[in-house]
């Protein structure tokens, strides 16, 4: 690998850029990455009970000897992703002394960085904050970006801040113990970068999906690199989400609807987001013209992930409901992500809700068909 591989990607912020280290055997180097955020009067853990058990010898190494750390676990189930788990980490923080000059680590998937990255954004009014993701899917997206949030009953990361953090640190060698399901999961956001935002990454994932699932080395760490740059690039950009990062919700608002009328109980959230790529194709085939070979192709990759959770037994009009609780929704009309090609993506306003209604009655049965049969959905 050549060096200009192994070089850290920049994130702009306007409290700060940062770095994202993406490469095999970053944690062993992160002591040294982590001393050169500056000196900290304490060091606070946030991680699940089942990832630090997994990771706890080869995490401690990389946190600087002079700070032992102080170490908060917390269920990382998607219902735990709630206000209740926020105070819980906070008084933990008190009880642990923990002042503004603490630093937060966040050791997880999508759940403990969302989590962990609201309680550093709180506590105290913000305390500093890195993240180091060990699922596929905070690898590519969650960690980065500076979204941070838990859900409310009435919908997903309603409740949140902006807060980047000063380092992410994405090793790929952290994922070789993540659970099948969960690392095909996670390949969700691996294709919904290619469908928005770079047609080559999408083609090679139609070549190569093969050595990705089986964790080929070089083929996993090309993916997440490039879904990193292709992240950075577009937040940089856009920091708050006025416009262009919205495209990096494609799938989300069905996905988003079908994680809350499930209680968050059936589907991971990168299922869940594998359904609404689906979804989100044919209303694009139906709404902005794209293609029918794209919109086949696009479902036949994600059916390559793997098996998904079935499609649960709800109304459209119950999804249809959920979706309005979404954060894209402006003056309580349905906004979507749709691609009207390979590599490019817009949000489209006042896509008709019959139309939706349609998509969401035809999805059970039209997306275990052959994938040369699908065509238009028909009332």
């Amino acid at each position: 690998m050549n060096s200009a591989k192994t070089k850290a990607i920049e994130v702009r912020a306007a409290s700060g850029n940062y770095s994202v280290v993406c490469r095999r055997g970053a944690m062993a180097q992160a002591q040294k990455a982590i001393a050169r955020l500056g000196k900290f009067s304490s060091v606070h853990i946030l991680s699940s009970p089942l990832v630090w058990n997994a990771l706890e010898k080869k995490i401690r190494g990389g946190i600087p000897a002079r700070l032992a750390p102080n170490v908060h676990l917390f269920d990382d189930a998607e219902s735990e992703k709630n206000l209740q788990s926020v105070e819980g980490l906070t008084q933990s923080l008190v009880g642990a002394g923990a002042d503004r000059g603490a630093l937060v680590v966040a050791i997880g998937g999508g759940v403990v960085g969302d989590v962990g990255g609201f309680v550093a954004a709180s506590y105290l009014r913000g305390v500093s904050l890195v993240h180091v993701p060990t699922t596929l899917v905070a690898q590519v997206d969650s960690a980065l970006g500076g979204k941070t949030g838990v859900n409310l009953p009435e919908g997903k990361n309603l409740v949140g801040a902006f807060y980047p953090p000063r380092l992410v640190l994405a090793d790929p060698e952290l994922l070789t113990t993540l659970p099948e399901r969960e690392f095909r999961g996670g390949l969700a956001e691996v294709i919904k970068y290619g469908v928005i935002a770079d047609a080559k990454l999408f083609l090679f994932l139609e070549k190569q999906m093969d050595a990705v699932l089986r964790r080929d080395a070089g083929a996993l760490e090309h993916v997440i690199r490039r879904s990193i740059a292709i992240k950075a690039q577009v937040v940089s950009k856009d920091e708050k989400e006025s416009g262009l990062r919205e495209i990096l919700n494609f799938g989300h608002t069905f996905g988003h609807a079908l994680e809350s009328v499930t209680r968050y109980s059936r589907f991971q959230h990168g299922e869940a987001v594998a359904w609404g790529m689906m979804c989100a194709a044919l209303l694009g085939h139906e709404v902005a013209g794209t293609p029918a070979d794209v919109v086949s192709r696009i479902v036949a990759l994600v059916r390559r992930m793997g098996p998904l959770p079935p499609w649960p037994d709800v109304k459209p009009a119950v999804l249809v409901s959920a979706m309005r609780s979404d954060k894209k929704v402006r003056n309580r009309k349905l906004r979507f992500v749709l691609a009207k090609k390979l590599g490019q993506a817009r949000t489209f306003d006042d896509v008709p809700e019959k139309t939706v209604e349609c998509i969401l009655r035809c999805a059970p049965q039209v997306f275990v068909k052959p994938v040369e049969t699908l065509g238009k959905c028909n009332d």
